[in-house]
């Protein structure tokens, strides 16, 4: 059995806890904000100074109780309109379990946000008014979770209070809600009824529900299990530095500096570098100042080889018996994220890892429509907070795993080469896990190199 650096960590300290990284999602006054609020608050996780500030604004706006979702809706535009606008990000922690929590917005315009929030997150919570049922943006949410490959979904069915704990209206929106997640491919989906605004299920069971026999939203969260341990993935390593002291303690040294992205690294282990193909052996593994034999992810190491290659930042460092091929031809799911369009025939930077190289955008195949998941074919561009299918053309090869296999390393950035501004957030291979989105390819066109 392997040892996972988590498991090291918690030998070396007992009372070490895991971390979990969620987002949550929803509808306009769905009640995330509250969701979250009231998490914070039941939890014990608010400062005084914060509270007392809530309640300041709260009496301001004319409200006798605390709104507990401004304890996240950090904006003053936020605050004035009652809404979401950006992601908000949270730290707490209860005894069992570490947490960091993206509150993204629920409006259209803002996919792109919700994107950001959960392209990280380990869970996603999905809100719904029990009285709306399932909607086009409840869809949308699902959709985008599952083209992001969150392992996790939870279903919350908030405002039960608003339809009498009624056992019926939560068991025909979790049924719906299933079916269509299920079809898109997420592999875990838990359905809790709710109510943000009392408190109801989201810290403490509630008394209203009897009917209902399954955890509250923090004991899910507390309890889901999450594997952080990518040692059994494809191991990988992107340069990030060459050190090279020139020392006279140091004459010789030279070291290749960066985190492992995934799987783990062994002193003796044949190695090659990617793009250039050179193969090597690791010599020797520094981490912290010292010498190890072995070391994985998430460590920040330097790798010493046996031979001197060209090796220099941007380059990658995999077992010579799972190397990923290289290709300059690159096909992925993207979300762009930019008020300008992306365009056939742009001219683009891709960011992979520690990478950058130059790319045109060769073509733009389909555009997806979230709420049905139809395909719109050679739409010519995307916009702001639409998804679609991209074929780009590097100057140079690259190695990318498929986002189904590594987040970490299938994922990428398309930017913008005159002012730096990112363009797109881009998911190597398929785009969902069941293969749902069937594309329409056009006719090659643009720039070639």
């Amino acid at each position: 059995m392997s040892t996972t650096a988590e498991n090291v960590a918690q030998l070396a300290d007992p009372s070490a806890t895991t971390l979990l990284r969620f987002a949550t999602a929803g509808s306009v006054d769905d009640g995330k904000s509250t969701l979250v609020g009231r998490l914070l608050h039941d939890s014990k996780s608010v400062l005084t100074d914060q509270l007392e500030a809530v309640e300041a604004a709260s009496l301001k706006r004319g409200q006798e109780a605390p709104d507990l979702a401004l304890l996240t809706d950090g904006l003053r535009a936020e605050r004035e309109q009652g809404i979401t606008i950006d992601v908000a990000y949270r730290y707490f922690a209860t005894p069992r379990r570490r947490f960091i929590l993206a509150d993204t917005p629920g409006h259209v315009q803002y996919t792109r946000n919700m994107v950001t929030g959960a392209s990280t997150a380990d869970l996603a919570v999905v809100l719904v008014d029990a009285r709306n049922g399932v909607i086009e943006q409840t869809r949308r949410h699902a959709a985008v979770a599952a083209l992001l490959r969150v392992p996790h979904v939870v279903l919350a069915v908030n405002k039960m209070d608003l339809v009498a704990y009624e056992e019926k209206a939560f068991a025909a929106i979790a049924e719906e809600f299933t079916a269509y997640a299920s079809e898109l491919g997420v592999p875990e989906i838990t359905a809790i009824p709710i109510s943000a605004l009392a408190g109801d299920n989201v810290v403490e069971p509630s008394a209203n529900m009897d009917w209902y026999g399954g955890p509250t939203v923090l004991e899910h969260l507390e309890t889901v299990p999450v594997s952080h341990d990518l040692t059994g993935c494809h191991a990988r390593l992107p340069v990030q530095y060459v050190i090279r002291p020139q020392t006279a303690e140091h004459p010789d040294y030279r070291g290749y500096a960066g985190q492992i992205a995934a799987g783990t690294f062994r002193v003796g282990e044949p190695v090659t570098v990617l793009p250039s193909g050179r193969t090597s052996k690791v010599s020797g593994i520094d981490l912290l100042g010292e010498s190890v034999d072995i070391a994985w992810t998430p460590q920040s190491v330097t790798l010493l080889l046996e031979d001197d290659i060209d090796i220099s930042r941007g380059d990658l460092i995999v077992p010579s018996g799972d190397a990923p091929a290289t290709t300059q031809d690159v096909e992925a799911t993207v979300c762009h994220v930019a008020d300008q369009p992306l365009t056939v025939g742009q001219r683009v930077l891709l960011k992979h890892t520690t990478r950058t190289v130059k790319a045109i955008v060769k073509e733009i195949p389909s555009r997806l429509t979230l709420d049905d998941l139809s395909q719109h074919p050679d739409p010519g561009q995307l916009v702001a907070n639409d998804i679609g299918r991209v074929k780009v053309r590097t100057a140079e090869p690259l190695a990318l795993d498929s986002y189904a296999d590594s987040r970490r390393t299938g994922s990428f950035l398309l930017i913008d080469p005159a002012d730096g501004t990112t363009l797109a957030a881009g998911m190597a291979g398929e785009s969902f896990a069941t293969h749902k989105a069937v594309t329409t390819v056009a006719d090659e066109e643009g720039w070639d190199f």
